[in-house]
């Protein structure tokens, strides 16, 4: 497949879009919602050989939780398409001022352009990427991963075909269906067409776009989410907050990889939250202490288990002695996505949140609502763990950018 081809038609694409009014663009993601429902057997049917070729090869169970579609999912993935086709526009929102010399300066928030996601075996990600992004008026360009193929491919089909019908450019939608390591190459090197690209998935994925790519990349969704359960804190809340945010979605970006615990409150919690997590099977790597408390249970924790986003139920564990270790720990091994306190403390969930560089940090709560919808946004797509243009859940706003536009009466500058 050309991607320079693709991204070129993508770029023409984008142009008839972003001067598209909102209203054909609404109904364009309405329609999709609809053919979703039309055509959920299909769906299924693609999405049935990309989990058999996953279980041949020896795919994870948490990795096929994520792979695999049902009929809920895809009414999710049609509600989500109906909910941001309604969410207020953000094209066009403007603020202005005029200079002592006459001159009548606005700033309108525009689309990116032509946005470029490469992710891996998440087919609901081609929906709601594609909805957010149309939404935004950007074209956009989606290379998912070998394993997703079929069902990618299948809702592209869909997606194209109601642009069609709503007289907008099939090309403001593409699905790359070469998912080899030169269809991803390409995408990294599309500079002047493709204006920025976002990678979805892995830390490998992720690291190998932000390193390799020649055109502007959004770094997202690495998650290794830490919780701190402090020595002040109510024990049976800190258990409730864990055994969430470990076991509700062990392969989400915003599940819990790592807990510390105080060592004034690690005799008691721990055997707490052993007997909660073992109902879920989830392994416990820990450290020293946490092996003398909990016995064989635990296994040994290396120094790269604390680096990792696990991705499914396991969990590393570490004793602290303060507040302050626990702070530099997550400094050090953090990937910046979301991180809790657990205490009762106000002055310690002060200095923690102050102290912790992460997009998201919580007081008393799960790392599991990092989430556009959660937090009342609507759509994301994905949550910035960088700090330039985005950070956090990405919504709509964060898919747009600005352009200045100034008004004069023949002014020149001296």
């Amino acid at each position: 497949m050309d991607i320079t081809r693709i991204a070129q038609n993508a770029r023409a694409a984008a142009r008839t879009l972003a001067a598209s009014g909102s209203d054909r663009r609404t109904s364009a993601l309405l329609e999709i919602a609809q053919s979703l429902r039309k055509n959920a057997e299909k769906i299924l049917a693609a999405n049935a050989k990309d989990v058999t070729h996953a279980k041949i090869a020896g795919m994870s169970e948490s990795l096929l939780d994520r792979l695999r579609l049902n009929l809920k999912r895809i009414e999710c993935m049609a509600v989500g398409a109906e909910e941001i086709a309604t969410q207020a526009e953000v094209l066009g929102q403007s603020e202005g001022f005029v200079r002592p010399n006459g001159l009548d300066i606005k700033r309108i928030r525009v689309p990116l352009g032509v946005v470029g996601i490469i992710y891996e075996a998440r087919p609901n990600v081609t929906v709601d990427a594609a909805a957010l992004c149309l939404k935004a008026g950007n074209a956009v360009i989606l290379r998912g991963g070998r394993d997703a193929l079929n069902s990618c491919t299948a809702l592209g089909t869909l997606m194209r075909a109601a642009l069609k019908d709503n007289g907008l450019p099939q090309d403001c939608v593409t699905v790359v269906d070469d998912p080899s390591r030169e269809s991803a190459n390409g995408m990294m090197r599309a500079n002047g067409l493709i204006d920025v690209l976002i990678p979805r998935g892995g830390a490998g994925l992720i690291r190998a776009v932000a390193e390799n790519a020649t055109v502007p990349v959004i770094e997202t969704g690495v998650g290794n989410c830490h919780a701190f359960v402090d020595e002040s804190a109510d024990l049976g809340m800190a258990a409730n907050i864990v055994d969430n945010g470990k076991t509700s979605r062990p392969s989400v970006c915003n599940a819990l990889e790592t807990l510390l615990v105080h060592e004034a409150v690690a005799e008691k919690f721990l055997p707490m939250i052993k007997q909660r997590l073992s109902a879920h099977n989830v392994e416990i790597r820990g450290c020293g202490v946490t092996q003398r408390i909990l016995g064989s249970i635990a296994l040994p924790a290396t120094e790269e288990d604390y680096y990792k986003e696990f991705g499914e139920t396991i969990l590393a564990v570490r004793v602290v002695p303060s507040l302050d270790a626990a702070v530099e720990h997550i400094a050090k091994y953090s990937s910046g996505h979301s991180e809790v306190i657990v205490t009762e403390n106000y002055e310690n969930a002060r200095l923690f949140t102050q102290a912790v560089d992460s997009a998201a940090v919580y007081v008393n709560a799960s790392t599991r609502f990092t989430d556009g919808g959660e937090f009342g946004f609507g759509a994301e797509i994905g949550i910035s763990t960088q700090k330039l243009h985005a950070r956090g859940p990405m919504g709509l706003r964060e898919l747009t950018t600005v352009k200045y536009i100034i008004n004069g009466n023949g002014q020149v500058r001296s």
